[in-house]
C-alpha cells in the first residue's frame, strides 16, 4: 500500500510540474541526396505539435510534418511527404529573454510518388533553437533541424538512398 501512495504522489508531482502544449510551425527544408546526380529544391514545411513538459526543463515532443519533395531523382512531380516525429527536448532557463534549447528524434513517415505509390522513409534528427516566452501560457519558437533521412529502395538493384535535410522554422506554442 505504502508502494501505491508513493507512486501516486511522485506521479501527482510530475504532473504539476510540467504541463501539456500544442504548437504549429512553418519553415523552410533543403535536401541534399548521398547521390551527387540528385537535385532537390528548397521546399516549404508545415508542422504541428503535441508536448509534454516545461519549456526551461525537458519536453517530449510528438509532430506531424508535412512538406513538398521537389526532387529529380525521388519522382517526375512534385510529391508530397507526411512524416511523424518524437522529440526529445532539453531546454535552458538562464534568466535572459529566451530560453535555448536542443532537441533530438526519430521519426517515419511516407512520400506520394508518381513512379511508386507510396515511398518509405526513417529519419533521425538533432536541433537547436530558442522559445522566446510572451507571457505563461504562450511562445514563439525559432529554430533549426537537421534530419538524417532513410529512403527504402526505390529500385531492386540498388540500396536505399540517404539524404541529409535541414530545416529552418518559426512556431508559436500554446501551453496549458
Amino acid at each position: 500500500m505504502k508502494k501505491i501512495a508513493v507512486f501516486l504522489l511522485l506521479l501527482s508531482s510530475l504532473y504539476g510540474d510540467a504541463k501539456f502544449y500544442t504548437g504549429v510551425s512553418y519553415g523552410y527544408l533543403n535536401e541534399k541526396f548521398a547521390n551527387e546526380n540528385a537535385k532537390a529544391n528548397e521546399v516549404d514545411v508545415a508542422t504541428i505539435k503535441v508536448g509534454y513538459g516545461d519549456r526551461s526543463a525537458y519536453a517530449a515532443e510528438f509532430s506531424l510534418n508535412y512538406s513538398e519533395a521537389d526532387s529529380d531523382y525521388l519522382s517526375t512531380e512534385v510529391a508530397q511527404r507526411y512524416a511523424m516525429n518524437i522529440d526529445l527536448v532539453k531546454a535552458f532557463d538562464f534568466d535572459i529573454y529566451f530560453n535555448p534549447f536542443f532537441k533530438a528524434g526519430i521519426g517515419a513517415g511516407y512520400l506520394d510518388t508518381t513512379q511508386n505509390n507510396k515511398l518509405t522513409f526513417g529519419s533521425f534528427k538533432v536541433g537547436a533553437g530558442a522559445f522566446i516566452p510572451v507571457n505563461e501560457h504562450f511562445d514563439f519558437e525559432v529554430g533549426y533541424e537537421q534530419k538524417y533521412l532513410s529512403y527504402e529502395k526505390i529500385q531492386e538493384d540498388r540500396d536505399s538512398e540517404l539524404s541529409d535535410v535541414n530545416i529552418i522554422y518559426l512556431g508559436c506554442n500554446v501551453r496549458f
